[in-house]
């Protein structure tokens, strides 16, 4: 345990994870090079949660639905977190604090495994930091009802199927990672990163790459608000 209350990396982390967090350091990988050039000019500090637990069809990620009333990436599908706060020591309290608040998550459930190099969204000026943790079996949360509309556990089974995998055409022409799995639509960041972390952690199965939809096309028919 660290000095402010978090847990220290690799305090009761299962070994592929533990292996996971050694493995992200190194060059910038494909999946992310959109989101790994220079910080936006007065960019704003966030942070995510990339939250790993395990349940019945092994380990799993947990995704926010967001309300679609926000001004920020309203009805997007995400990681837990927001925007770093004066109070917050670093990156990791931040995507605790944040979770606490959108989710009620207990953080002391939560075993900090690492971080994450920053990422940028040069639309909205966000500098953000993924957070990765464990949380083991977890516990019964919901989102708050005004920032999180819904929570989602979702195997990594289900979003390492082929059939849950395509790419989407964004507005600029950009192909970009995205997963439909349980009738939600993943993209953006999000799906960037767990595309990426997928493929490191050895369950990214092939898949058809040729499978490309624009962008609106997909949204019609899932929502996930506009784009990053």
């Amino acid at each position: 345990m660290t000095d402010d209350g978090t847990n220290a990396p690799d305090d009761g982390l299962p070994p592929w994870l533990a292996g996971l967090v050694r493995r992200t350091e190194g060059e910038i990988p494909p999946e992310l090079a959109r989101y790994a050039g220079p910080a936006p000019a007065g960019a704003r500090g966030s942070a995510v949660l990339v939250l790993f637990g395990t349940g019945a069809r092994g380990p799993d990620l947990l995704l926010l639905r967001r309300s679609g009333s926000l001004r920020n990436y309203p009805g997007q599908v995400c990681f837990p977190g927001g925007s770093s706060a004066p109070a917050d020591a670093d990156h990791v309290r931040t995507a605790l604090r944040e979770t606490c608040e959108e989710t009620g998550l207990d953080p002391s459930k939560v075993r900090i495994a690492g971080t994450v190099f920053p990422l940028h969204l040069a639309h909205s000026g966000f500098s953000v930091v993924p957070v990765l943790g464990w949380w083991g079996a977890g516990s019964e949360i919901a989102g708050d009802g005004e920032e999180i509309v819904s929570v989602h556990r979702v195997p990594l089974t289900e979003l390492s199927d082929p059939a849950a995998r395509l790419l989407v055409r964004l507005p600029d022409g950009h192909l970009s990672p995205a997963f439909l799995v349980r009738n939600v639509f993943v993209w953006g960041l999000t799906a960037a990163l767990t595309a990426w972390l997928l493929r490191l952690g050895g369950w990214e199965r092939p898949w058809d790459t040729d499978r490309i939809e624009d962008l609106p096309d997909v949204r019609r028919r899932y929502g996930g608000g506009p784009p990053p």
